[in-house]
C-alpha cells in the first residue's frame, strides 16, 4: 500500500467505467491493480478485460508492486491550461516490476535530476472525486534520505 496526498499537478478525475472501477477505487486505498492473463500469463496495463497479448477474456484482478523503473521521460516547460502554473514537469513512461509501461509524472523530485534506469515508487494523490491519479516518485537511498 501506498500513500493517498493531494496533488502538486492537476490531479484531474478520470472517467470511470464498469471495466475500470475496481482500478480507481483501489486507487483511493493506495492499492495498485493491474490485470494478468490467467493463459499466456501476460501482465496487463492499462486494466482491461481482454488481454491484448492473445486475446483472452481469462484476466483477473492483481496487485502490482507499485515498483518500477523509469524507462523514458521528458522535462516539460510550457504547458497551457491547468499544467500552465506547474511546469517544469517530468512526464514519463514507467517500466513495472510486472513488465508493462505506464505514462505517468515523475514528482517529488529535481525535474534536472531524473535519468533513465532511475528506481521510482507509486503514490496516489487524490482528485477529489473518488479517485486518485497513480504517479512516480524516486526511490531514495538511506545515504539520500540522511542528507535531506
Amino acid at each position: 500500500m501506498s500513500e493517498v496526498r493531494s496533488p502538486v499537478l492537476p490531479a484531474p478525475a478520470p472517467v470511470i467505467n464498469p471495466d475500470t472501477a475496481e482500478f480507481w477505487k483501489a486507487t483511493t486505498e493506495g492499492t495498485f491493480l493491474g490485470r494478468r492473463c490467467g493463459d499466456c500469463g501476460s501482465a496487463i496495463w492499462y486494466p482491461r478485460p481482454i488481454c491484448p497479448f492473445c486475446h483472452s477474456t481469462n484476466t483477473r484482478w492483481e496487485e502490482f508492486s507499485g515498483r518500477g523503473t523509469v524507462y523514458s521521460y521528458s522535462v516539460v516547460h510550457r504547458a497551457g491550461g491547468d499544467w500552465k502554473g506547474v511546469t517544469p514537469y517530468v512526464l514519463a513512461y514507467v517500466e513495472l516490476e510486472e513488465g508493462p509501461r505506464v505514462m505517468t509524472n515523475i514528482v517529488d523530485c529535481d525535474v534536472a535530476k531524473v535519468a533513465i534506469g532511475d528506481a521510482v515508487d507509486v503514490v496516489f494523490e487524490d482528485t477529489g472525486k473518488g479517485s486518485a491519479l497513480p504517479r512516480f516518485r524516486p526511490v531514495q537511498s538511506a545515504n539520500e534520505k540522511g542528507q535531506a
